[in-house]
This record gives C-alpha cells, sequence and structure tokens, in this order.
C-alpha cells in the first residue's frame, strides 16, 4: 500500500522575523516531493502563527502541486456558514488541493471568550457546524435551524471541486474524537497518539461509521508525527522533548515521538502504518532554524524508503 507523507512547521511560535519562511517551506516540499504542507491554528496568544486559511491560500498560490491543510482548525471558534465559503473557494481554486482538518480546540477558555463562543458543548457545536457545512456545499437554498446555528434560504458558491463535498478531516486522540470522526467526519488525522491507540482507535472509527451507514475509506487515517534525526539518540531525545507540544502525563513522548537515527524514524513510521495509518504529518521537533535541515534529511533519507502516493 503506498502511503502519503506531509509535513509542518517545526517550533510552534518561533518564526516571524522573516515574512518569506512560508514561501521556503513550500520550496522545500516541492523539492523532495512531499505529500503536503500543513498548519496549525491558534487566533490569539503571544506565540508568533499565521491566520491559517489565509496561509493556506498563499501556499496553494506559490506552487502548484502541494496540497495543503489545516492542522487543526479550531472549529467552535468558527462561523460555518463563512468557513463553507471558504474551504469551498479554496477546493475550486486549488482543484482539490486544500484538506480541512478541523477540531474542538485549545483546552484554555480565554480564546473561546474572545471569539464570542463558550467552551461548554464544543462537541456537540463542532457536530452541527460540520453538517451545516457539507449542507452548504451539497444543496442550494438550505434552511437550518440547530442548537447553535440558524440561517434560512442560503446558497453559498462556489461549490466544491470534489464532489459532493470536500472531506472533512479530524483531529483529536480520544475514543470521542473516532466516533467524531465515524459520525460526521470523512478522515481521521491523530497526533499524540502511540500506535496502539491508533489501530483501537481506527477500530472505533470504522464501527461508529458502520452504525451510522457511513462510509469512509480505508487510507483516510492520517498520523501527525513529531520527529528529529540524528546518529545520537541520547541528544535527539532531549533536543525534541522541549518541542513537544502537548505532553501527555499518562506516556513519555518518545512512546509516539521518532527519534535518533533515520532507520528509527523509518521504524516508527511502519508502526504507524501497521496500526492503520496511510497519511502523515511530519513535524520537526527542533528550534525555526533546524527546520529546514530536517526536512531535507527526512526528504532525502526517508521518503525513497517507503512506496511514496504521487
Amino acid at each position: 500500500m503506498s502511503i502519503a507523507i506531509g509535513y509542518m512547521p517545526g517550533a510552534y511560535g518561533e518564526g516571524g522575523e522573516n515574512h518569506d519562511d512560508l514561501r521556503k517551506l513550500v520550496e522545500v516540499g516541492d523539492k523532495h516531493g512531499y505529500d503536503s504542507l500543513w498548519l496549525s491554528d491558534r487566533i490569539v496568544g503571544e506565540k508568533f502563527s499565521l491566520e491559517p486559511m489565509m496561509a493556506c491560500s498563499m501556499v496553494l498560490a506559490y506552487s502548484d502541486r502541494l496540497k495543503v491543510g489545516t492542522s487543526v482548525l479550531a472549529m467552535p471558534l468558527r462561523n460555518p456558514v463563512v468557513l463553507a465559503k471558504q474551504v469551498a473557494t479554496l477546493d475550486y481554486l486549488s482543484q482539490g488541493r486544500f484538506f480541512p482538518a478541523v477540531g474542538l480546540g485549545q483546552e484554555e477558555p480565554e480564546e473561546y471568550e474572545a471569539c464570542g463562543v463558550t467552551k461548554e458543548r464544543r462537541g456537540p457545536r463542532t457536530d452541527e457546524a460540520i453538517q451545516l457545512m457539507r449542507r452548504l456545499w451539497e444543496e442550494e437554498d438550505v434552511t437550518h435551524e440547530g442548537e447553535f446555528f440558524t440561517c434560512h434560504n442560503v446558497t453559498v458558491t462556489p461549490k466544491p471541486y470534489l464532489q459532493p463535498s470536500t472531506p472533512v478531516w479530524i483531529g483529536g486522540r480520544s475514543p470521542a474524537a473516532a466516533r467524531r470522526v465515524g459520525r460526521v467526519g470523512d478522515g481521521w488525522l491523530v497526533s499524540s497518539a502511540t500506535p496502539e491507540e491508533v489501530n483501537e482507535g481506527c477500530s472505533i472509527l470504522f464501527e461508529t461509521a458502520n452504525e451510522h451507514h457511513r462510509e469512509i475509506e480505508d487510507d483516510h487515517v492520517g498520523v501527525l508525527m513529531g520527529y528529529y534525526i540524528s546518529d545520537d539518540v541520547a541528544e535527539a531525545t532531549e533536543k525534541a522533548s522541549r518541542f513537544v507540544t502537548r505532553p501527555r502525563p499518562d506516556a513519555h513522548f518518545t512512546e509516539f515521538t521518532a527519534v535518533g537515527p533515520v532507520e528509527k524514524v523509518a521504524e516508527y513510521v511502519q508502526r504507524y502504518i501497521d496500526a492503520g495509518g496511510s497519511k502523515f504529518v511530519m513535524r520537526p521537533l527542533c528550534p525555526a532554524d533546524e527546520t529546514m535541515e530536517q526536512l531535507d534529511i527526512l526528504g532525502e533519507e526517508l521518503l525513497p524508503m517507503f512506496p511514496i502516493k504521487r
């Protein structure tokens, strides 16, 4: 089975000194034949971050082959009618190269307050938003009266290039996230999860989809994986530990992160393939000034080890 390997920037919150860094990230992806570039979402905060929808549009303009995705978009913070228009526009203009992955957002309540919503019931809000967006992509004159959103006789154009609607991927590693994919999503982008958890989540996902009479493609399981390539495992582990964005109290980060020689990183990727993963978003766990070097090493040495979907 062929797989797809994408990438995303390394150290969260670093950078911003050069507005052209995004173009350079695109160039390294095109040079090595990466599948896609993924950008994270944080609306407020002191650390540097680009607004992902705007930045994704730049990526699609910089490259005529790279796919681009959000990893992941905080769905409860956005109006689904506006977002449906934005997603359909990017999908239409790129001819199917934009992949929105959405999630429930950060844990801090300040960001929800700043965006005019509350953190409570963010799960049902997300479910309703995804369902409404899909109707807006597939139907005309949509009327919706839900718990969180209301619209009457609304039509959104353009319609997506990918028919009947743009696939919506859902992030998160919990069983609840896997069930959400089965109910309303088209793919799963899991992060900070062990191979065993990915395997268990896949079972939940496809069982839930069957219960709701939905079909999700077998190759729509993505894994966001941190990595750092170095022959010195101890040095790689110490350096990578400083850039783990979401440490887990119940698991050491090396249980879901690949550090060490490229052969060891490849072994980790294979473990996730065996667990059900087929699409990968590789995030270099390093300072911003090492990101390009790590992506070069990955592209030159790891990508040729796997059958890559072109």
